[in-house]
């Protein structure tokens, strides 16, 4: 590996690292195929729920508005990401690195916000089912869907515009960060606090403390319908345990796989952005690029982990395969039976 410069300029220029092809093609190979996944899997939740009038519903609103940023994420986001991260250099100039920076911490933050209102949405479903209509209607929907949009824009593009992102580190940022050629996520040891609590902290406690009450209140609703079987003579004593136990080894999978791809993606980065500072910046750039890889492919897997899970999704995937969205009135084709 040869360290080159990018732009050859009378200010300081960025250290380049000339990757070997033998590294370069598994990269653009790896990074194409997650872009691809992304924007296809996500593509496909949008025109199902947008195509079958079955699913205009409040809850896959939200769904189809998470897709979409998922989308959105995979098209103007992580194409240039890639660029940057194989080549090592960005070649897009100043302004654009900034609208760049600002569209992916907003599309990010947009998507674990939506995150957190599934989540919401899920709790009312569960804990609350007869009154889970009145709350969870289009009104509070499209609220959940303008704040999981808005707030992340204003967050992004005020940081990143007003630079409230080097405050407090103007002098280290401009002397050794700040570079010909170079497009850095920099955060000073306030704003990477305050980026991972509202980004990432705060949801994913959220999350967590809604879906744990979620799935202790499915277990006790399995072990009351256990018992219920029981006191009837519904059954035998053996089919109630079974299906009890079913129960809640479908809680404990469907939670865990919902947190543990959640947790799992973006938990190395946020971590980094909020102790980097402290470390004096000693995590290598490579490393911090490799972690907001990590985090893009939460928005590979949402569509598997919140559609690919749903049989109606099934369905209307073979369908679209099929050309057969394609037929008069396929949109009023039943999916599933309530």
């Amino acid at each position: 590996m040869q360290l080159q410069y990018c732009f050859d300029t009378m200010n300081k220029s960025c250290e380049k690292h000339n990757w070997p092809n033998s590294i370069r093609i598994p990269m653009y190979v790896f990074m194409v195929s997650t872009i691809l996944a992304t924007m296809v899997g996500n593509l496909a939740v949008i025109i199902s729920i947008a195509h079958f009038k079955q699913l205009h519903t409040p809850t896959n609103y939200l769904i189809l508005s998470m897709a979409t940023v998922d989308f959105l994420l995979s098209c103007l986001v992580m194409p240039y990401s890639m660029v940057r991260s194989v080549e090592n250099c960005w070649y897009f100039g100043e302004i654009f690195c900034k609208i760049h920076t600002g569209t992916d911490i907003m599309l990010s933050t947009a998507s674990i916000f939506h995150l957190s209102f599934i989540s919401v949405d899920r709790y009312y479903a569960v804990c609350d089912p007869l009154r889970y209509k009145t709350r969870i209607n289009c009104f509070t929907v499209l609220t959940m869907i303008i704040a999981s949009w808005v707030l992340p824009a204003i967050f992004a593009f005020a940081m990143i515009f007003l630079e409230l992102n080097i405050k407090g580190s103007e002098s280290y940022f401009y002397n050794q960060v700040s570079c010909i050629g170079g497009c850095f996520v920099f955060f000073s040891e306030t704003s990477g606090i305050v980026a991972s609590m509202l980004s990432f902290f705060i949801p994913g406690f959220v999350m967590i403390c809604i879906y744990g009450k979620i799935y202790f209140i499915a277990r006790r609703q399995a072990r009351l319908i256990k018992d219920t079987a029981n006191q009837i003579h519904f059954q035998i004593d053996l089919d109630g345990k079974h299906q009890s136990r079913c129960r809640e080894r479908k809680a404990a999978k469907t939670l865990g796989t919902i947190m543990g791809v959640f947790l799992i993606c973006w938990s190395p980065f946020f971590f980094s952005t909020a102790t980097g500072p402290f470390m004096n910046y000693r995590i290598p750039s490579i490393v911090i690029d490799a972690f907001v890889w990590i985090g893009y492919l939460n928005s590979t897997f949402n569509p598997m982990v919140y559609a690919f899970f749903y049989l109606w999704f099934r369905k209307a995937l073979k369908m679209i395969l099929f050309g057969k969205v394609f037929k008069f009135d396929s949109s009023r084709t039943i999916l599933y039976y309530e």
